[in-house]
């Protein structure tokens, strides 16, 4: 599976600059690994999101930037507004054939539009980057903010699922959805982002 990765436009993915509006997005750096640190160690963050522990030490910021650095199965990208750090979005491609749309931000920047304007910009960039047919995405089903980001990002619910959180040492509710890109292309329109490579 693996090798269905195109290795050259990941090569690529991992070293450009998206920028919108308001936002600029890049690959993230041991520089960024405090602010990292301070934006994700808050349980309201951790609760939402699958992957991230609580509390966020700046040593899981340096596992992840890492990580991150050299693997193919994620383009991640430092959400930053006026060079400030703000949060994360990406998309893992564990799976391939279902590549999933995520993204957190510190919670002094919620209800600002940030996560619709980076993940506008990524959902972008992954259907002109990348020969898939849809995005996935999930957002815990106590968790209306993120529903509503991805509503405005064109994705249409697909069910609900059972998702384990580390942080809650659980499983919770998740609603799935789903973004083709025929429906993608249909609202290509919603703004502008240009990418320069780094």
């Amino acid at each position: 599976m693996l090798q269905d990765i195109p290795t050259p436009t990941w090569r690529e993915a991992s070293s450009c600059v998206l920028e919108t509006e308001r936002l600029m997005l890049r690959r993230p750096t041991l520089a960024d690994v405090k602010a990292i640190a301070r934006l994700a160690n808050d349980r309201r963050i951790a609760e939402m999101t699958r992957r991230l522990p609580h509390p966020y030490l700046q040593d899981h910021a340096i596992e992840f930037v890492r990580a991150t650095a050299n693997d193919p199965h994620e383009t991640v990208f430092l959400i930053e507004n006026n060079f400030v750090p703000v949060g994360m979005v990406g998309v893992d491609w564990r799976e391939p054939e279902t590549p999933e749309l995520g993204y957190w931000l510190g919670v002094e920047h919620w209800g600002q539009g940030f996560g619709t304007e980076a993940a506008r910009a990524v959902i972008d960039f992954t259907f002109e980057e990348f020969e898939v047919e849809h995005l996935v995405s999930g957002a815990r089903v106590a968790n209306p903010s993120s529903r509503n980001i991805l509503e405005k990002c064109g994705f249409q619910w697909s069910g609900v699922e059972l998702h384990r959180f580390e942080a809650l040492g659980s499983s919770t509710p998740v609603d799935r959805f789903r973004l083709s890109r025929s429906v993608w292309s249909s609202l290509k329109n919603w703004g502008s982002s240009t990418r320069r490579e780094g």
